[in-house]
């Protein structure tokens, strides 16, 4: 089955030191009181980030990123893309004075032209961005720099008309036609077609709490794609999903996407649905967790979908509500706002959101089993069974005939499944949660012919 592909709470079987290539993070600068480039650029060094998105091209900032080894996303605004467009001169200028200098100490690895410039609705604009691309990459390719840099633009989830379920995923009719001339570049260039999902929109629009748990990458009963009957169980995928629908429907199923911006806010305006430290952390540790298994989405399996936090800091100069300068993982300070897990040698546990306080979940010890806590309904059993089983482990022994279908009721086939993926998931005291309806025991579950995988088995 398809919806066995993926998991959302499996962290990645492989080493902390291993390349994690395909996390990276926005680097917004519209604030006072941010600290220098080389302060930030020592810090993302200290963490599992390997990329950077910049919204610009300052030098300073640039250059502070020399010998490091972070990739680099520069920018060019919306408003030089005219000038870009009409003046190949300009275009080379800008690669001279901008890329030249400081490559390849600086690794810059992609120039996005403008910042979702096809939702603007200026007609003009969008017909000059793709000769500003092009523009641009032959610049890049007299510069010897054509296959080492590659240039793309950015675009937000409005250049779909329909997203829902991500199989029907299409882009609007009204710029199929640019659109499919864009993804033509992308495609004979090599460059990824970037998109800013966030999930935090979508439960701003429906702030339903089953909404917000598939938002969250929490245990939800999910939602079945009926085309293609992909179960999903959370929104990240599926909307990643619906924009290769979309790209496979234009015949260029070879482009590559790329996540420029996703993100929570951890405050907001009283009025605003969603800002809050739980949910900030809830959402941006669970998709790391999620990026980290590679596991991918289910219609692009087996490899993370590169994607860059959005942000490194608040940016206090922004206009809007609350929420809009709200959305930094750190402090001006360089501490954590909090744990979102991009330590490089520990891997923080999301949390469960809207619950009270309760103590830490015991350390595992040589033999423990995760089973569920006194008096769980069976509907959250359910709930438990359906989700643990839909995240890649091997439920045939509580499938009839199995040895652990017997006794055949909810609880049971519940309990095998949720310390199936306990064990499956690295073993740790936040593996076994499930909304915190479960606990550690020291007390093995087996009988008769039934095993359940314990800490000390293989």
């Amino acid at each position: 089955m398809a919806s066995l592909l993926y998991f959302l709470f499996l962290f990645t079987f492989a080493p902390l030191s291993e390349s994690q290539s395909y996390i990276g993070v926005n680097y917004g600068q519209v604030g006072d009181n941010l600290p220098s480039p080389e302060a930030t650029a020592k810090l993302l060094q200290s963490t599992a980030i390997e990329k950077v998105r910049l919204y610009g091209s300052d030098p300073g900032v640039i250059k502070a990123f020399a010998n490091t080894g972070i990739g680099i996303m520069i920018g060019i605004s919306n408003s030089d893309i005219p000038g870009m467009a009409s003046d190949p001169d300009l275009a080379k200028n800008w690669i001279d004075n901008n890329v030249v200098p400081f490559y390849p100490a600086s690794k810059i690895i992609l120039i996005n032209v403008g910042n979702e410039v096809l939702s603007y609705n200026d007609p003009n604009m969008m017909k000059q961005l793709l000769p500003a691309m092009q523009n641009l990459q032959n610049a890049l390719d007299a510069a010897d720099l054509g296959g080492k840099i590659k240039v793309s633009t950015v675009h937000s989830m409005a250049v779909l008309t329909q997203s829902d379920p991500p199989s029907s995923g299409r882009f609007d009719p009204t710029i199929g036609d640019l659109l499919k001339e864009l993804l033509g570049f992308n495609n004979a260039t090599g460059s990824p077609f970037a998109i800013n999902p966030y999930p935090y929109f979508a439960y701003r629009s429906d702030p339903r709490p089953e909404t917000l748990a598939f938002c969250l990458f929490q245990p939800n009963s999910g939602r079945v794609d009926s085309g293609s009957k992909i179960k999903y169980t959370n929104m990240f995928d599926a909307q990643v999903d619906a924009i290769r629908s979309a790209i496979d429907a234009m015949g260029l199923k070879g482009v590559e996407i790329v996540v420029a911006e996703t993100g929570w806010p951890y405050k907001g305006d009283k009025a605003e649905v969603g800002p809050s430290l739980e949910n900030a952390k809830a959402y941006n540790g669970n998709l790391i967790a999620h990026l980290r298994s590679r596991v991918g989405t289910p219609l692009m399996p087996g490899k993370s979908v590169e994607t860059y936090l959005f942000a490194l800091y608040d940016e206090d100069q922004k206009p809007g509500p609350t929420s809009e300068r709200s959305f930094g993982l750190f402090r001006p300070d360089l501490s954590m706002i909090y744990d979102a897990g991009l330590s490089k040698t520990s891997q923080a546990p999301s949390t469960t959101i809207k619950t009270p306080a309760v103590s830490p979940a015991p350390e595992p010890k040589n033999d423990s089993w995760c089973v569920p806590k006194a008096g769980v309904s069976d509907a959250q059993l359910q709930e438990n069974l359906d989700y643990a089983c839909g995240q890649g482990i091997d439920c045939g022994p509580i499938q009839p005939g199995g040895a652990c279908f017997e006794p055949s009721n909810v609880a049971s086939h519940a309990t095998y499944a949720m310390n199936l993926l306990y064990q499956k998931s690295g073993r740790n005291p936040w593996n076994c949660d499930f909304s915190q309806t479960a606990t550690l025991t020291s007390t093995n579950p087996s009988y008769d012919k039934c095993t359940y995988l314990g800490s000390g088995s293989t």
